[in-house]
């Protein structure tokens, strides 16, 4: 998964998106009456949430530009004793990759920021879903993007960040384009998804110095229980590294 910000404990990294989807996958298996789900990760690279899933025992499809990606996937889901398909391709390949409403799920983490076209990209992967099945869209933040330009003293990077339309700091930045809560639920609106809870995820994993964490007992879990309280806060939530939504498949 490409990010933004310091490395952390991915436990840390991800709890808040691992809640939101125990929810979706618990109320999906309720609806379906089916425990073993069909879940696809869009551009799900060396499989780290996909290898968890297939774990959990559902079936997992894997699409990635990657080749390299794609054998790192096999290589780790062969050593935790579960398949993954891997398959090559774009988001937008989508479509012609796999069937039309044959996933109860769809991940699309830190994806849109980077394809040529989102619209497109979003709109191929709505089309897999199932009457009732649900997209996890995870995606990069302009405001906590200018937060860390201006801690690393880059405050020209950090103004340029708030005023750009598509959220970037300039011709080096890797990040083509950034999403506010606003921007992203829009998004789904248009490619015909219902939106559901927003999330900021890595509020404060980021800016924690990692020698107030590692080592310390208990600090770990402490940043996780701070992390989920304050993933729907009305202020901290938009200033998180990234930002997570729901978005649902309510009719074909």
């Amino acid at each position: 998964m490409r990010a933004e910000g310091v490395t952390r404990t991915p436990a840390v990294r991800t709890a808040v998106v691992w809640d939101a989807l125990r929810g979706v996958l618990a109320e999906r298996a309720a609806a379906t009456g089916r425990d073993r789900l069909d879940i696809v990760d869009a551009g799900g690279g060396t499989g780290g949430f996909a290898v968890p899933l297939a774990e959990l025992g559902h079936a997992v499809t894997v699409v990635d530009p990657s080749p390299d990606s794609l054998a790192a996937l096999e290589r780790r889901a062969k050593e935790r004793g579960v398949g993954v398909r891997g398959l090559q391709g774009e988001a937008a390949d989508l479509a012609e990759l796999l069937h039309r409403g044959s996933a109860d799920l769809v991940l699309c983490h830190s994806v849109l920021e980077y394809v040529e076209d989102p619209i497109s990209a979003l709109t191929a992967v709505a089309g897999l879903l199932r009457e009732g099945g649900a997209v996890s869209v995870l995606a990069a933040n302009p405001v906590a993007a200018a937060i860390h330009r201006a801690l690393a003293g880059q405050f020209d990077d950090a103004r340029a960040v708030l005023t750009d339309p598509v959220g970037t700091w300039g011709d080096r930045d890797p990040t083509p384009r950034r999403y506010t809560a606003e921007t992203l639920a829009e998004l789904l609106t248009v490619t015909g998804l219902t939106v559901g809870a927003i999330h900021g995820v890595r509020v404060f994993a980021d800016l924690v110095p990692s020698r107030l964490v590692d080592g310390e007992p208990g600090a770990a879990d402490a940043l996780v229980a701070l992390e989920q309280a304050a993933a729907t806060h009305p202020v901290l939530r938009d200033i998180a590294t990234q930002l997570h939504v729901l978005g649902h498949r309510t009719s074909i």
